[in-house]
């Protein structure tokens, strides 16, 4: 079965489900041909999308995965999503006093340039602003967005972790369109079903990007045990794991979400195309999340 796929842009489609790569410098095997094996793995189910960040890794992890590029050609087998904005004292920043948020036009140029070095590679099909900047001049920051896309080195644009209202300021200095945001969605992380973050994307036709999907692994925690046993039964009667069930869980929801699945572990890889096999009908979906909330809803 392969995956299916999502159109965000005119020139931009993406994995319906996209493997992420935060932890990827975190492997006891960093090594160019194991990260192939990763991304070959993904590709044989039809993921073709890698989530990357400049923070990840402690601004190592897009180094490596530019060391599997080079001499290979799965970069033209792949869309790279990165982002940048966030500046922590580690890597090249390990100087800086203090974590901090930095959406100059200064920081997001080098940021860009950075970014295309350290993977070897001359596009980036998808940017996204890592973090709302309470400092953010929105501007400045819009045009910078914009002239990275008209310089080439950027495909298209977006946002994570933003709200409705940090959308709309950046969006309204843009001539570029945003075109996702990336947002914690799961079953222990539902807010954003209710609380307008995804109705705001819904309503405009654009693709939420949902990361942590498993919730960091606390979904199989012995605090969750009523709803992992759920999970474990529906998992049972369609022939997949848990994790393709809770992941499955989003995927019925007809915002068009995108979950970014992290994992070092090659056999779960292979599998994480799983989810789009499972079957949720509503009753299934709201006694999952009523499990999820710890009682009926109102």
């Amino acid at each position: 079965m392969t995956v299916s796929r999502v159109q965000l842009a005119q020139d931009l489609s993406l994995s319906r489900i996209v493997y992420g790569m935060w932890r990827l410098s975190d492997d006891s095997d960093t090594s160019p041909v194991h990260v192939q094996a990763k991304i070959e793995a993904c590709l044989e189910q039809g993921i073709t999308t890698m989530d990357q960040a400049d923070i990840y890794g402690g601004y190592e992890a897009e180094e490596v995965l530019g060391q599997a590029l080079k001499g290979s050609d799965l970069r033209d087998k792949i869309e790279i999503v990165t982002k940048c904005d966030i500046v922590a004292p580690a890597g090249r920043y390990a100087d800086r006093r203090v974590k901090y948020y930095d959406t100059s036009a200064a920081h997001i140029e080098a940021s860009v340039d950075h970014s295309l070095r350290l993977m070897g590679i001359e596009h980036i099909d998808l940017l996204l602003i890592h973090r709302p900047d309470p400092l953010m001049d929105h501007q400045e920051t819009g045009a910078a967005l914009d002239k990275a896309v008209a310089s080439g080195k950027v495909g298209q644009v977006g946002v994570s972790n933003f709200r409705p209202y940090d959308w709309t300021l950046l969006q309204s200095a843009m001539k570029t369109p945003l075109v996702t945001n990336q947002i914690e969605l799961s079953l222990l992380a539902h807010e954003g079903f209710t609380n307008g973050d995804v109705a705001f994307l819904q309503e405009r036709g654009i693709a939420p990007m949902a990361w942590s999907p498993l919730g960091g692994g606390s979904l199989f925690a012995e605090s969750s045990a009523r709803l992992r046993a759920k999970l474990d039964e529906i998992a049972t009667a369609q022939g997949v794991d848990a994790a393709a069930v809770a992941v499955a869980w989003l995927l019925r929801h007809p915002a068009r979400i995108l979950p970014v699945m992290g994992t070092n572990n090659l056999e779960r890889i292979k599998g994480l195309g799983a989810a789009e096999k499972v079957e949720i009908d509503r009753e299934t979906w709201f006694e999952l999340y009523t499990l999820a909330l710890g009682h009926e809803v109102p």
